[in-house]
Order: C-alpha cells, then sequence, then structure tokens
C-alpha cells in the first residue's frame, strides 16, 4: 500500500507543480503556444508529433513508442495502450503485414528520424480491422521524394537467463517511378521458465515444481515493391515470410500428492513454424482533393509442426503409480485468401464518406495424433487423436462519414456489418456450424472547447472471434493428470465499449472508459478440477475384474485448464497522464496512471471438451465467477539530455501493476524498473539496456472457488535482460519510403 501512496503522490504532485508554473508564468504560456505542439488530441485520435520532440533523435521506433503516451511495455517484447487488450500497430493507415515477433523487430530497426507523428486510437472507427477492445497506433512516417537508397545494420546481444544474440537490416530505395523496400532478420534465443503449480481442497493437494527450457531459431524478412503507373495510378506487390524452429524444448516436473512423492514428468517437444504472405494491391486517385479507390488481393499460408514425447515416472512404491509415456504430434496448417475494395470520396465542403467491403476464406486443418503405451509398445488413443478441420467465411461491409459541424465540433458516424458462416468438423466424431450476423456502429464526437481544453465521445462494438490455435482440440501435460485443453466450441464474444477523454493544454489528459462483454471467454486458461472414474486395467490395457465378476473401477483426480465462454464482464477505466519537456527540453517526462475496476460473472458448469471412454464417468466441480476488483497501474518514463551536444542520452523507466482478479484468479502485482544509456556518434547509435533490474516482472496467479478449491500458479521467466546494440545507418536519410499497402487478410493474421 505504501508503494502506491508513493507512485500517486510522485505523479500527482508533477502535475500540480506543472498547473502552479504555468498559472503563474503567463508570459511564458504564450512564447510557449507559438512552438509546434508536440502532443495533442485530433478527432478520434491522440496525435504525438515526434519530429518536434527533442526525444526522437538517434534511438528507434520501439523505444520511441514506449515514450508515447498511454503506450506502455514493460518486457521489451509487447506493446500495450493502457486500458485495451492489444496494441495493434498500422504504418500510413494501413495495418502490417507480419506477424507479432517479426513486426517488434522491424520496430526495433526502424530509426526514429523517420517517423513524423505517432497517433493513438484508443477506440478505432469502422474502418480499422480490429477485434474485441484493441486499439490501434499508427505510426505516420516522413516524405520525401528524393532519389537514391539507405539502409540500416543492427546487431544486438541479449543477457537473460541464456545468451541470446540477434541482428537485421533494411534497405529502402527510390527511382523515378520505382520505390520499394526490404528487410531481413536472424537471431537465436533460449527462453527459460521456472513453474510452480498447487492445487486442491481443505482435504487434499497436489503441487509440481520443474522448469522449461526453450530454444529458439528465428529467421525472417520480406520486401515491398511499388510502380507509379501515373500520377493517378500504383501497383504494389508484398511479401512477408518468418520461420523458426524450437527443437528439443524440454519440461520437467517433479509432482508430490499430499506431501508425499508421486512422479516426476518429463516432456520433449520439438516444433517448427512458417509463415508466408503476399499481397497485390492497386490505388486510383479519382480528384484532386484526395478521393481514391484502393484494391487488394492477399494469401496467407501458416504451418506450425509440434511432436512431443511425454514420460512419466513413478518415484514411490505404491503399485497404482506406474510409468507410462505418449507420444503427440499437433500440425496446424491455415491457408487464407482474402480480398477487399476501399473507395474514400471527399467533399469540397470538407467531408469525408468512406466505404467499402472485404471478403475472407479461411481454412484450418489440425491433424492431432496421440498414441499411449500398452504392452510395451504404443498405440493410438482415439480419445485424442482428432482430425480437426476448421472452415470460415466472413463477408463485411462497411460505411463512414466524418465533417466539421462547426469551428469547433466535429464528428464521425459509422458502422461495420459482418457476416460469419463457419463450419467445424472432428472427422469421424463431431462437427458443428456456427453462422451469425454483427451490426458494429460507431460514434466520434470532438469538441474544442478553446486553445487549452478538448472534450471528446466515443462509442464502438466490437467482436472477439477466438485465435485458430485455441480451436484445435489438443492437449499439452504438465502429468498425466493436469494439461491445458483448448475448445473448439468456443463462441465469439462481444464488445461494447465507451470512451470520453479531456486534454488540458495539450500536456495532461484523462481518459475515461467504460466496456461491455457479452458471452466472454477468459483471457486465460480456466482450471476445472474433478473425479474421473474409470475402470482398472493392467499393465497390458485389460479391465480388472473381481471375484463377483464385476469391473474394478477406480478414481482419479484431475485438473484441466481449458478456455471457453464463462458469462459477463464489465470494465471501468481511468487513465491520467502527462506528457511534458522542462528545461529547456533536458528532461523529458511521460508520466500515466490507470485505474481500473472490473467485475466477472458467470461458471462453468460442464467441460465441452470432455472425451469419455466406456464405462467411464466424471464428477466436475462447477467453476463460479463472481470477481469485483479494483487494481492500478503507472507508469513513469523519463529521458534526460546529459550533453550540449545532443549525443548522451539517459532512460529512467518504472512500471507498477497492483493485483489484478481476473477470471481464472488473481495475478500478483508486478514492477519493472529500467535503465538505458545511449551514445549517438554520427551515423552509429549505441544503446545499452537493463530491464527489470529486479525480477519483479513475472506472473503468479491464485485461485479459490466457493467451496474451498484452490489452484496456484506461478511462472517466473527470468525477465532480467542486459543488453548492447549497434545501429550503423547509411545512405539517403531523407529517401522516401515506398508506399505502404493495406492487406485484405490483415484481421485474419493476428489471430494465428
Amino acid at each position: 500500500m505504501k508503494t502506491q501512496i508513493f507512485i500517486a503522490a510522485l505523479f500527482f504532485s508533477g502535475l500540480v507543480a506543472a498547473q502552479k508554473k504555468d498559472s503563474l508564468k503567463v508570459n511564458s504560456i504564450e512564447a510557449v503556444n507559438i512552438k509546434k505542439q508536440v502532443f495533442k488530441k485530433q478527432g478520434d485520435r491522440l496525435v504525438y508529433d515526434v519530429a518536434a520532440s527533442p526525444i526522437a533523435k538517434g534511438t528507434n521506433t520501439f523505444n520511441l513508442l514506449k515514450q508515447t503516451p498511454m503506450i506502455s511495455s514493460i518486457d521489451g517484447k509487447t506493446l500495450k495502450i493502457l486500458g485495451k487488450s492489444d496494441a495493434i500497430i498500422y504504418i500510413n493507415n494501413k495495418k502490417t503485414n507480419m506477424d507479432s515477433e517479426a513486426l517488434i523487430e522491424m520496430l526495433k530497426s526502424t530509426p526514429s528520424e523517420d517517423i513524423q507523428k505517432i497517433e493513438v486510437i484508443t477506440v478505432p472507427g469502422s474502418e480499422f480491422q480490429v477485434e474485441s477492445k484493441e486499439g490501434v497506433i499508427n505510426i505516420v512516417m516522413k516524405k520525401n521524394k528524393n532519389n537514391g537508397y539507405n539502409g540500416t545494420m543492427k546487431m544486438q546481444n541479449e543477457q537473460g537467463y541464456y545468451n541470446n544474440p540477434n541482428a537485421g537490416g533494411s534497405f529502402n530505395f527510390r527511382q523515378g517511378k520505382w520505390s520499394g523496400n526490404s528487410n531481413f532478420r536472424m537471431g537465436s534465443w533460449t527462453e527459460r521458465q521456472k513453474y510452480t503449480l498447487s492445487n486442491g481442497d481443505p482435504t487434499f493437494r497436489n503441487e509440481s515444481y520443474g522448469s522449461n527450457d526453450d530454444p529458439n531459431k528465428n529467421f525472417g524478412g520480406g520486401f515491398n515493391i511499388d510502380y507509379e503507373i501515373s500520377k493517378k495510378q500504383s501497383l504494389g506487390l508484398s511479401y512477408n515470410m518468418r520461420y523458426n524452429k524450437s527443437f528439443n524444448s524440454v519440461l520437467d516436473m517433479t509432482n508430490w500428492q499430499n506431501g508425499q512423492l508421486s512422479n516426476r514428468t518429463v516432456n520433449h517437444e520439438d516444433a517448427q513454424t512458417r509463415n508466408h504472405s503476399f499481397n497485390l494491391n492497386y490505388e486510383i486517385k479519382t480528384d484532386s482533393i484526395g478521393s481514391k479507390l484502393t484494391s487488394n488481393v492477399s494469401y496467407l499460408w501458416f504451418n506450425r509442426d509440434k511432436v512431443s514425447f511425454n514420460e512419466s515416472f513413478p518415484l514411490n512404491n505404491d503399485k497404482n503409480n506406474k510409468y507410462s509415456a505418449l507420444h503427440q504430434s499437433v500440425p496446424q496448417i491455415i491457408n487464407n485468401y482474402a480480398a477487399n475494395i476501399d473507395y474514400l470520396k471527399k467533399t469540397s465542403k470538407g467531408a469525408t464518406w468512406l466505404m467499402g467491403i472485404s471478403y475472407n476464406h479461411t481454412n484450418t486443418d489440425n491433424d492431432t495424433r496421440q498414441d499411449v503405451l500398452q504392452n510395451g509398445g504404443f498405440v493410438p488413443d482415439s480419445k485424442q487423436t482428432n482430425h480437426f478441420i476448421y472452415k470460415e467465411n466472413i463477408l463485411g461491409i462497411y460505411l463512414n462519414y466524418e465533417r466539421k459541424l462547426s469551428e469547433k465540433l466535429s464528428g464521425k458516424i459509422g458502422a461495420r456489418y459482418e457476416m460469419t458462416r463457419s463450419t467445424g468438423d472432428i472427422l469421424g466424431k463431431t462437427g458443428f456450424e456456427r453462422n451469425y450476423n454483427n451490426l458494429l456502429p460507431y460514434l466520434n464526437l470532438n469538441y474544442a472547447i478553446n486553445s487549452d481544453h478538448n472534450l471528446s465521445y466515443t462509442f464502438s462494438s466490437r467482436i472477439r472471434r477466438p485465435r485458430f490455435w485455441e480451436l484445435n482440440p489438443s492437449r499439452t501435460y504438465f502429468t498425466p493428470d493436469n494439461y491445458t485443453q483448448n475448445n473448439p466450441f468456443v463462441l465469439a464474444a462481444k464488445f461494447y465499449n465507451q470512451e470520453l477523454n479531456y486534454m488540458y493544454k495539450n500536456a495532461f489528459y484523462a481518459n475515461l472508459s467504460f466496456n461491455m462483454v457479452e458471452d466472454a471467454a477468459a483471457s486465460d486458461l480456466l482450471p476445472l478440477q474433478g473425479i474421473l472414474t474409470k475402470p482398472k486395467r493392467d499393465e497390458n490395457g485389460n479391465i480388472i475384474y473381481n471375484q463377483q465378476g464385476n469391473m474394478i473401477m477406480e478414481k482419479t483426480r484431475f485438473l484441466r485448464y481449458i478456455r471457453t465462454n464463462y458469462g459477463k464482464n464489465r470494465e471501468i477505466n481511468l487513465t491520467l497522464g502527462m506528457n511534458k519537456s522542462w528545461f529547456n527540453d533536458i528532461w523529458t517526462t511521460n508520466y500515466s496512471m490507470n485505474l481500473s475496476y472490473n467485475t466477472f460473472t458467470g461458471g462453468v458448469w460442464q467441460d465441452p471438451t470432455s472425451q469419455l471412454g466406456p464405462y467411464e464417468t466424471e464428477e466436475l466441480e462447477p467453476y463460479i465467477v463472481d470477481v469485483k476488483n479494483y487494481n492500478m497501474s503507472v507508469t513513469i518514463n523519463n529521458i534526460i539530455r546529459l550533453s550540449s551536444k545532443k549525443d548522451w542520452f539517459l532512460g529512467v523507466n518504472y512500471f507498477f501493476g497492483s493485483k489484478v482478479a481476473m477470471e481464472g484468479g488473481t495475478i500478483g502485482s508486478r514492477q519493472s524498473f529500467d535503465l538505458s544509456l545511449k551514445k549517438i556518434l554520427g551515423d552509429w547509435t549505441v544503446v545499452a539496456e537493463v530491464n527489470d533490474m529486479f525480477n519483479q516482472s513475472f506472473y503468479r496467479v491464485e485461485g479459490i472457488q466457493p467451496n474451498g478449491k484452490y489452484n496456484n500458479i506461478t511462472n517466473f521467466n527470468y525477465p532480467r535482460l542486459i543488453s548492447i546494440g549497434v545501429t550503423y545507418n547509411f545512405g539517403n536519410q531523407k529517401l522516401k519510403k515506398a508506399r505502404e499497402m493495406k492487406s485484405a487478410n490483415d484481421a485474419v493474421k493476428s489471430r494465428t
């Protein structure tokens, strides 16, 4: 509690001090107003003009985003908009055409000098292909028309539990009507995680302790070629790929029951992921004031092969506890074909119409195979062998209208209508058909009270479709009776988002949002506990009978982590923040505080993934969801210029997140203290960083049910990282980038 009080005092003292300074120095304010505004509210978005900011020198786009108001990153691998589920990255209003890991590497290799501004859209309009309560980060690149070429080379070495080197580069060219860019990335890293699992009730308890080593090798890249047919027409082709290899990943767990050693489970896993995507784009300008027609045809191929060998060794003399083993193969192949047409119409009176239509066809093939050890050999396990084929067709139609209603008031209204037709078949077993239509309205009103005050309101409706890998009915084992289970019967959740934003002097802001979710699915796995009753079998798999000829039945406790819908979710978020420079831009601050109140109500009374064999029954303890929770998080970012030549910079950042109660339990508090030192040497930039210096940002969850059953998880992933990176920029740095193109299958990529 003392930590939270201290953070709140620090945050609000900066706000009060700034307001006192502004109120006492009226003439100084008038002088500042002459300067270009760095941070402002514009329509449906917050605009951070980094080209006018002192921190946008000699760094990369990822570090620049971490310093942007409303955006945070505590692991160096992901970006999040405060109060939102995820941040979707757009470049020049076009969604990026790559997977998340490749995208982060691309951002880290893009020089900050190429960025004009960053737009944070907390509630995106109907034209954006987003789901649930996702926000959009739109990166607007600088535009120059010089011919020539330029590029960037970067090498980085990261030390966590293991040493992880990586390198990458990009090359851009422009000559006459041709322009293009290409990039490549390669690296290797080994992820180390330590687990502590415990579950049970007042009369029984299970405990598991162990670790996971997951080595990875990664290679990715792509290109974008753009040809200007005429001053009004352009044709473009883009390609992106990524290959990931993770061989000899080992999960080693030691298991206890009621304080006694039970068994040891070792899981060896090999996995490969391949991802290829193509997009063909055509654009024609229809008038001189900005109207244009854009069309896209896209193809995406995703293939993940995963095989594992799971062994369980008895560690006591219990005759019922025997050696067991299983082989498992879990491949997934996704083919997606997509197309869309957008027409943007601008009128002479300043209004803008946007209308479009999109179509997506996706086919996923998941041929899961599992063999169990019987009679000294492996035989197919019919219950866990599933050939699951999922097909999905989505037709979307959207329309937006935007205009300035008066000198102070502007508005944007729109709607998106989506028709979804999907089928899922577990060949030879069961299947389902799921068809639904959704009308998704959108409204934004922005009122500029005066030069110092701005107020806006936004409403949006969205759905959240399950990710394709979540639908694949496969299992990942911790122990023979403790595993995670995907669920092909998860329904799409419906989201209703509202937001009220206030900005003062283009430096201080307050953002109040309210989100409602129907048919909510857990943001993480839900732990289901129960007892499975089944016939007892001998070493050869034969049923054992007693002297009366009756089957001998045995009971086994199980714990399954599954993905499923549970009920309703309500969430209120208040974000307070400031972005301001002090002492002639020597010290730049970006502080924000997020306060949240959540309610989760519902429950799970049956396991939709249960597959019982002959004579088997199970007793599932109902999982009740009834959570009410207050929580807070604070982000404090500081950039200090250490030299008058503007070539030395010190970064001091801190993040704190309080305990958060979720559907699956209460997540423990997290915090991260980061330091960075940057030196600019002409075209060279050297950066040394320490992320999470005190190893405080790791995952802990405690869950307890009204009946006394509990489930606790600690996943320590060694979050402290020390890295040194060297970046070299060469060529004409004023070169115009190739035209960024929107891909027709953008919405599908985020679900792979």
